[in-house]
């Protein structure tokens, strides 16, 4: 069923601050912006076992490169163990997130160390649905639902030429929707409603019902954040 424009995240409390950055609040970018927590998770990283991380995650590890075959958002990648470093097989899309975007890592070494392999039923749930939706409802909601509505709502062939671009799918919701994969077995709808006279534009993000298995709040306020900077960057090579 189509989702209609009303069908959109409602408020909810919150603790942060209008105008701080999600990764700031959301305790990504302390002492000097990411460094200590990307050394946080790149010291857990080094320690942890390859072989445990590629049966977890049903995930190739190489042992004569020490590297991980892992797609992300369209690109397949090799990143080393232990150290964490990143390359992209060659394709046609032009900017390369996990390379580019210290977010991106973090995230992505985060599910590295905790995620699990999983395929959704396919539902797809708003972020508010999610088990702990509401304790970073407004973060989301301001930080990624209205960033996307503010960003193409009123730019839908830019909107539809980037996510082509990106060979997203394209789904029965809204005006134009599409949908992405994140990482494998993890899937993302972005949805656009085109403003009129009556109401300004607005957009949805659904996350396939899976996500709560392997992320927590904070990494999908993130990561919505992490997508659509990313589309930034897609467009500017198409």
């Amino acid at each position: 069923m189509a989702l209609e424009k009303n069908d959109l995240n409602g408020s909810a409390g919150s603790t942060f601050q209008k105008g701080t950055p999600v990764g700031q609040q959301l305790g990504y970018e302390k002492d000097s912006k990411e460094r200590m927590p990307w050394e946080h998770y790149l010291e857990q990283y080094r320690n942890a076992d390859p072989e445990e991380i590629s049966g977890r995650l049903n995930i190739p590890f190489h042992k004569e490169t020490g590297c991980f075959t892992l797609e992300f958002l369209g690109t397949v990648y090799e990143i080393s163990h232990p150290d964490f470093q990143v390359t992209h097989h060659v394709d046609d899309l032009g900017f390369y997130p996990l390379e580019e975007m210290i977010y991106a890592k973090i995230l992505t070494i985060r599910f590295l160390l905790g995620g699990t392999t999983s395929s959704g039923s396919g539902r797809f749930k708003t972020y508010r649905e999610m088990p702990w939706g509401e304790v970073y409802l407004r973060q989301f909601d301001g930080r990624c639902i209205k960033r996307l509505a503010f960003s193409y709502g009123n730019r839908l062939n830019d909107f539809t030429a980037i996510m082509e671009h990106i060979h997203a799918v394209p789904v029965k919701h809204g005006d134009v929707a599409f949908q992405v994969e994140i990482y494998p077995g993890y899937q993302i709808q972005m949805i656009l409603w085109e403003g009129d006279d009556e109401f300004p534009p607005s957009s949805q993000i659904l996350f396939s019902d899976n996500f709560p298995v392997s992320f927590q709040a904070e990494d999908m306020a993130v990561m919505g954040d992490v997508i659509i900077g990313s589309l930034k960057a897609f467009a500017k090579v198409i």
